[in-house]
């Protein structure tokens, strides 16, 4: 593996971490929610009595691309090797391991591990390990 260090962003990912960390801080200590994706969707979709917050917290979710667009002029690129149809399939997959394991990587990995739950913990080695192997499997195997 090579790195390229012409592309190594560590301040715009640190800056990055800090506004999830401070976005889901927020979240809990305001509301008593966990910042988990999955389980916004699903409520949003359940029209749940706390459907607006839900909606606003997604839709700053969705908002942050254009908002890095006007502070920086530019999107950046993004290049998607996988077809469509993979695609789906792995959204799906995300979907179906997101509700059997009662959350989702952000659910988990950030607010999870951060209120140091063991089962969080456990989902997140569970979710990281399985990506590995998709990575094995599909990229170096050609699957």
């Amino acid at each position: 593996m090579v790195v390229d260090w012409a592309a190594f962003t560590p301040w715009s990912a640190l800056s990055g971490g800090v506004l999830i960390g401070a976005a889901a801080g927020w979240l809990a200590l305001s509301h008593g929610r966990v910042a988990g994706i999955s389980g916004m969707v699903a409520g949003l979709l359940g029209r749940r009595a706390d459907w607006r917050a839900r909606l606003a917290f997604l839709l700053g979710l969705t908002a942050a691309p254009a908002l890095w667009w006007l502070a920086a002029g530019e999107l950046p690129v993004v290049k998607i090797e996988a077809g469509g149809m993979r695609l789906l399939a792995a959204g799906l997959l995300v979907g179906l391991g997101a509700g059997l394991g009662s959350g989702c990587t952000s659910g988990h990995g950030v607010c999870g591990l951060a209120r140091m739950s063991s089962r969080s913990l456990a989902a997140t080695a569970a979710f990281m390990f399985a990506g590995f192997v998709a990575v094995a499997v599909f990229r170096h195997w050609g699957a």
